[in-house]
């Protein structure tokens, strides 16, 4: 199997497209199921057994919440 290149993106999307990716996430964890994304257009597909964590950050001029999924390949 090949593996994938290095990949470390942070794609910004308007406030109706990402209510739209967290709610079906939170359909996916729920019935426990494999969640399925693009993200700047490489499709992703979280398995089930991912873990999840809220992270949050501070600096001087601003603050930061980032929710992870993280999962072994």
């Amino acid at each position: 199997m090949k593996s994938k290149p290095s990949r470390d993106i942070e794609k910004d999307y308007p406030l109706p497209q990402f209510i739209e990716k967290l709610r079906r996430l939170a359909d996916a964890l729920e019935s426990g199921q494999r969640f399925e994304i693009q993200i700047a257009g490489e499709r992703i597909s979280v398995p089930v057994r991912a873990t999840y964590n809220i992270e949050h950050e501070r600096g001087a001029k601003e603050e930061e919440v980032e929710f992870q999924i993280k999962w072994s390949v």
